[in-house]
């Protein structure tokens, strides 16, 4: 098809597997690399369509795991959160707060790494905090992920149970901040046309991030998790940087 850049398809496949296998979903590579190829607010729009398909194919494939309780703690601020998030994302210049998640992302991860005996108690307060953080983040900036992979691994919980709910509340949000991004009018019809690769490499993306999951042992999941959102944050970070220079 004319139009079509099939290496930006390419790149969106390889941050949905790298987003299964570290358990935090594919937008907190996706967004960076779509920087490169649409403006902000077309990110937005496609992160949010890319994921619906994304996140149904890792809770058909991981849905023994699923933790309801931590599902309700986590997942319903997220929602409130990303809708939130979502309205403001008119009014704030994107630029300030991604230098501000990219700089969260390696301080925090880098201190579980360095400290990698600390455990983030599994309570009710963490998990809330944890999914208001996110939701926010993934309304305002299209990406929270790296924030709830960031608490869930702290949590320290089992590689089935972490995906499964992180991909059961990464599709309430995005199910949400849909609506919202198509109200401020980020869901362009001349993007639209990427839309049915992008539900094809949800479903691919899942499936063969789940087979390469299978030779993780456990023991190395969470160093694993920890150490991609370190390379996410000094990403977003880089990306700044040269938008920067360029300008």
């Amino acid at each position: 098809m004319r139009d079509i850049s099939y290496i930006f398809l390419f790149l969106a496949l390889i941050a949905e597997i790298v987003g299964t296998v570290g358990g935090f979903g594919s937008s907190v590579f996706f967004v960076p690399i779509a920087n490169f190829y649409f403006d902000f607010y077309s990110v937005l729009g496609l992160t949010a369509l890319f994921h619906l398909s994304s996140n149904l194919s890792k809770i058909f494939l991981f849905r023994k795991g699923l933790d309801k309780k931590l599902l309700m703690q986590i997942g319903i601020p997220s929602v409130l959160f990303v809708i939130i998030g979502g309205f403001l994302s008119k009014y704030v210049n994107s630029q300030y707060l991604e230098v501000i998640l990219g700089i969260f992302l390696v301080t925090f991860s880098l201190f579980f790494l360095i400290k990698n005996k600390v455990i983030v108690l599994p309570n009710k307060k963490n998990a809330i905090l944890g999914g208001s953080l996110s939701g926010f983040s993934a309304g305002l900036l299209g990406t929270g992920g790296a924030i709830r992979g960031l608490t869930m691994a702290a949590f320290n919980l089992e590689k089935s149970v972490f995906i499964a709910t992180s991909a059961f509340i990464d599709f309430m949000i995005d199910f949400s901040r849909t609506f919202v991004y198509y109200q401020n009018g980020y869901i362009h019809s001349h993007d639209m046309k990427y839309v049915p690769f992008l539900f094809l490499i949800g479903i691919i993306g899942s499936y063969l991030g789940k087979r390469i999951l299978a030779y993780i042992p456990q023991t190395k999941f969470r160093i694993l998790s920890l150490v991609l959102i370190l390379l996410i944050g000094l990403v977003t970070i880089g990306q700044l940087v040269v938008k920067h220079e360029v300008l």
